[in-house]
């Protein structure tokens, strides 16, 4: 059979051939992997932009970048749980039930968002500190910090209204306005840094934050075909409905992910709290890598976004096999980029990081550590793509379980252990080591993974 709309034949119970499941994959997967790629060169322009107002300024971002990541961990979280639910309301063909987890979704996120918000304005005096910071570069890193903690209700709404429109199975639209977002990015950085330096930096990303956010909303309530609520004489669900019934699903799928999330984000601070004592070319070097490296590994979560919209509609459609073997395909489109990716960041090592700051330490340090880091390429993109299979199943708890064996049991211990003996290189080859572990975790999880019903 051919079909011009793989998802609507998922949701008609119409079989797919093989060809089209790839292509399915690969339809969904190419527009969030643009979006990642470009999100990337944002950040390493941003990066470039920062490192050239010297190592101090590169490392007061550095600092403070794990926790960054830790909260936005836990607002991706509150997000996933409505967005998958969303992906399952309409896999069953229940477009009414969809635009009630909008409505309500929506609220409850901004609600959360604003608590945490306030949690991250609290602590960001104090957040330096704790972190082990030189005091040279403490108050760069709780200014920036404090631009962030104020924007998260505005971070929230972008991921919210952004994952809804992909779990419709609009994956393309978001991803151009995730371009457009990066321009803007740079655009604003480029005002701001040269005035206003590090929280020139923070503001830059904010404004174009707002404005992407803004535009997400105004698609996702006005402009959506299946899930805009602007306008409809549909009766408005009560709130009861929408606690009763979705509100505890959505938090199944979303405690795990948050849990796993918090998890990983306390992991790369205690990594943080361990590359500090390294010295200020150690910091730096250690978050250009990072910056680095996430060209390499972005493309892997755009497919892993793909996957969670593709298995989370045949989980709806009560499809589980179906999910299942696309599953597997796009793990394996997402094992073959990142190796591919990999072998690319050993070659071009240098050039990567020289990108991105002048100092010849910090290249130097730099480049040595990507290349450690990508042998790990091929099974991390395992773990991301099948974290992404997952949540479209709605199953996230075991995966939480899987990072927590990873991470706490391999790369802390170790990178303690042989960052007291080879420093930066040493904690970098832990975090390789724990990559490939968790990798072979996720992929034998995957295997495992039972189906309940009829393959179709």
């Amino acid at each position: 059979m051919t079909t011009k709309d793989p998802l609507k034949a998922i949701r008609n119970g119409q079989k797919l051939t093989l060809r089209e499941e790839i292509s399915l994959i690969l339809h969904l997967s190419l527009p969030a992997i643009l979006a990642q790629i470009s999100s990337i060169i944002m950040q390493y322009i941003d990066a470039s932009m920062v490192g050239h107002l010297g190592a101090g300024a590169s490392a007061s971002i550095g600092l403070v970048s794990s926790t960054t990541w830790l909260f936005g961990g836990v607002m991706t979280a509150a997000s996933m749980g409505f967005t998958v639910r969303v992906a399952h309301r309409i896999g069953a063909k229940d477009e009414a039930g969809a635009r009630m987890i909008v409505r309500w979704g929506l609220l409850t996120a901004l609600l959360f968002s604003v608590v945490l918000s306030a949690t991250g304005v609290i602590i960001s005096g104090f957040l330096p500190t704790w972190m082990g910071g030189a005091p040279e570069i403490r108050h760069d890193a709780s200014n920036y910090f404090l631009v962030y903690a104020l924007t998260i209700p505005i971070h929230e709404m972008l991921y919210v209204s952004q994952g809804m429109i992909q779990s419709s199975g609009n994956i393309r639209l978001p991803s151009i306005f995730s371009i457009i977002m990066c321009a803007l990015d740079v655009l604003f950085n480029a005002l701001l840094i040269p005035r206003l330096g590090v929280v020139g930096a923070a503001l830059g990303t904010s404004i174009s934050i707002v404005i992407t956010a803004c535009i997400m909303l105004y698609l996702l309530l006005v402009r959506s075909e299946m899930l805009h609520i602007a306008g409809r004489r549909e009766e408005i669900p009560r709130f009861r409905i929408f606690a009763n019934e979705e509100l505890p699903k959505a938090l199944k799928i979303a405690i795990p992910v948050a849990i796993d999330n918090i998890i990983m984000g306390f992991a790369y601070v205690a990594f943080t709290r361990i590359v500090s004592p390294f010295g200020t070319i150690a910091v730096a070097a250690n978050s250009f890598s990072i910056t680095a490296e996430s060209l390499c590994y972005m493309p892997g979560f755009g497919i892993g976004v793909a996957a969670t919209t593709v298995v989370g509609q045949c989980i709806g459609a009560k499809r589980k096999a179906l999910g299942k073997r696309l599953g597997f395909i796009a793990v394996a489109l997402g094992m073959t980029i990142m190796g591919l990716s990999g072998a690319l960041m050993w070659i071009l090592a240098p050039q990567m990081i020289g990108i991105l700051t002048p100092d010849e330490q910090i290249r130097e340090l730099g480049t040595q550590i990507l290349r450690i880091e990508a042998f790990a390429e091929p099974l991390y993109g395992a773990s991301i793509v099948a974290a992404g299979v997952f949540r479209g199943a709605g199953e996230t708890l075991l995966s939480s379980v899987l990072n927590l064996i990873s991470v706490w049991t391999v790369r802390i211990p170790l990178a303690a252990f042989l960052g007291s003996k080879y420093g930066l290189k040493g904690a970098w080859i832990a975090m390789c080591t724990e990559l490939c572990v968790r990798g072979t975790l996720f992929l034998i999880r995957l295997f495992l993974w039972k189906t309940n019903n009829k393959a179709k």
